[in-house]
């Protein structure tokens, strides 16, 4: 696909992997209109990506409002006249074991990570097969293909909107609307704080920059895939426990221990 002079909505855009995303897309040439929580963090992107001289349009939405969902697409469609690409970036994590978690927070991540996502595509859906092409690119997590402790409320999020992804994509077949699904391991934070990031390095989990994974999506649109797993061995194992998760559990089962600690606070 040819990026340059598409229209691109992306969600999430001035987290962790959505600013560089941001600035990789821009450099593609895309005309880009951002949706994110935070206006202030969206007008600072907004600007910066104005004095490189590319097209952005801020859009702020709460997507854990099932109305802002919806005003923002409306919103994408009066005053862009549709797009070309939707990349459902924003999305949360939660790393407690199970009994830990609230029913609030199950709700959000799940409203965040796996309805928002839907409703969008489901509401500009019908422009993109009016005009018989576009993509919509859904950012999920090598957790979504691998049921991981300690973050079972989050992999079960992830898995169903790599369902979705799947499904759609099937859907969609011969419409000219592609469904490309992307699955990062763990991404390096600009601080290594929280449980979460000491627990990965202890574990001497992989993480990659998000640079790098901004540069593997926008890759993975050039190139039109269906799917993207980002790191080694982290996707072999995603295909392993596709096909024999026996040889999986042996490999979390040695981590287990460590897991429950810092989930429970006790490192």
């Amino acid at each position: 696909m040819e990026l340059k002079g598409k229209k691109v909505l992306l969600t999430g855009a001035t987290g962790g992997i959505g600013k560089p995303l941001a600035q990789a897309l821009a450099r593609q040439g895309v005309a880009l209109i951002m949706s994110d929580h935070s206006p202030h963090a969206l007008n600072e992107l907004t600007v910066e990506l104005r004095r490189m001289g590319r097209t952005a349009l801020p859009i702020p939405a709460n997507l854990l409002v099932p109305q802002e969902v919806k005003q923002l697409a409306d919103t994408v469609i009066s005053q862009t006249e549709g797009i070309d690409i939707l990349i459902n970036l924003a999305g949360m994590t939660s790393f407690n074991l199970f009994h830990q978690e609230t029913e609030t927070g199950i709700e959000d991540l799940w409203r965040l990570n796996t309805l928002a996502p839907m409703q969008l595509t489901r509401l500009l859906l019908p422009h993109l097969l009016t005009q018989g092409s576009g993509r919509i690119v859904n950012i999920g997590s090598v957790y979504g293909s691998i049921g991981f402790p300690g973050f079972a409320a989050y992999s079960a999020s992830k898995f169903a909107l790599r369902g979705f992804s799947e499904a759609l994509r099937r859907e969609l077949d011969g419409t000219g609307v592609g469904v490309t699904y992307v699955a990062p391991r763990s991404v390096t934070p600009p601080i290594h704080t929280g449980a979460i990031h000491r627990m990965t390095k202890a574990l001497k989990v992989h993480m990659d920059d998000p640079e790098r994974v901004a540069q593997k999506i926008v890759h993975a649109l050039i190139r039109n895939r269906n799917e993207c797993f980002i790191g080694f061995p982290e996707a072999l194992l995603a295909r392993i426990n596709g096909v024999h998760p026996g040889l999986i559990d042996g490999y979390v089962r040695r981590q287990l221990s460590v897991i429950r600690d810092f989930a429970l606070g006790k490192r």
